[in-house]
């Protein structure tokens, strides 16, 4: 997540640098075109440039709109899913009795949940962004690796550990039934939360909205050039290209948001959340070894 209020030229130019030449050849081909082949034949309609960016306005207006709500509602799920574990590890940390167990053990229970969390925050990363992350690995015992390697869903399994223990605890008697419906209730929101989020993460944006739109900007580039021509005459490939780039910025800046939960700039940053939940659920356990929190790359974005 850009971080920044002002973007560099040199990252527009890193996105845009491709389409800008293609631009810039079909411009200088409508220019060639018109110069050489109809020029003395018959002039191209302005009403033809003007018909084709009022179309393109609605469809980038269309995808930005799709593309930014569906970035704020992973934020939300996110945003959710901080306050909720945040409860999680408060109501594991008070709301367990201790009974008969030995402030050894009792303290190691309450220890396991909320780290067993932490590692169900870090494999929905990693499953979300389509990588290969075993940080939750080491907030896992050996009895719970060994059972979550029978699932192809890791973070399912881990709140399916989650559920079973807190069941137990609620046979032996170190929780009651109202508190146990509180936590129960966690976890539910902790499955609808994740749901979602593969929701997002599995729902491909219609293609042929991006498709159209990117056709759409190049006729009318074309367009634009040829009606300027035998007005601003060579300058109508700049003019065409300019007018162009207006466009196609508009454009890549809604795509770059299609895929909130994709490693760049431009996604939600799951690495700072995820570590910022890490952080509050050690130190609310009193953990030893708290790592630092995640830092922005080049004072510009966050991951």
């Amino acid at each position: 997540m850009l971080i920044v209020h002002n973007i560099r030229l040199s990252r527009i130019l890193r996105n845009t640098w491709q389409v800008d030449l293609i631009m810039i050849f079909s411009c200088t081909g409508a220019y060639l075109t018109r110069a050489f082949l109809i020029k003395h034949n018959f002039e191209i309609p302005s009403i033809i440039p003007t018909v084709l960016g009022t179309a393109i306005a609605f469809f980038i207006g269309f995808n930005n709109n799709q593309a930014y709500d569906r970035w704020w509602e992973a934020r939300k799920i996110w945003g959710a899913l901080v306050n909720d574990s945040r409860s999680w590890a408060r109501s594991v940390i008070t709301y367990i009795s201790q009974n008969e167990v030995s402030n050894q053990d009792f303290k190691a229970i309450k220890d396991r949940m909320v780290r067993r969390h932490i590692g169900f925050l870090y494999a929905l990363k990693a499953k979300l962004r389509d990588a290969v992350d075993e940080n939750y690995q080491q907030y896992l015992d050996e009895a719970d690796l060994q059972e979550i390697n029978l699932h192809s869903n890791v973070h399912n399994a881990i709140l399916t550990l989650q559920s079973r223990d807190l069941q137990q605890l609620s046979k032996d008697g170190m929780i009651d039934g109202f508190r146990f419906m509180e936590l129960n209730q966690l976890l539910v929101k902790f499955s609808d939360h994740m749901g979602r989020a593969e929701r997002i993460k599995n729902t491909v944006f219609p293609t042929t909205y991006n498709y159209f739109t990117k056709v759409f900007i190049w006729l009318f580039v074309v367009s634009l050039t040829l009606v300027v021509s035998h007005e601003a005459g060579v300058w109508a490939i700049f003019i065409g290209w300019l007018v162009g780039f207006v466009f196609v910025s508009t454009q890549i800046n809604g795509m770059s948001l299609i895929d909130p939960f994709e490693n760049n700039s431009s996604s939600v940053p799951l690495n700072q959340i995820t570590r910022t939940i890490e952080i509050n659920l050690l130190e609310m356990i009193g953990a030893e070894k708290i790592p630092a929190p995640v830092k922005p790359i080049n004072d510009e974005y966050i991951l």
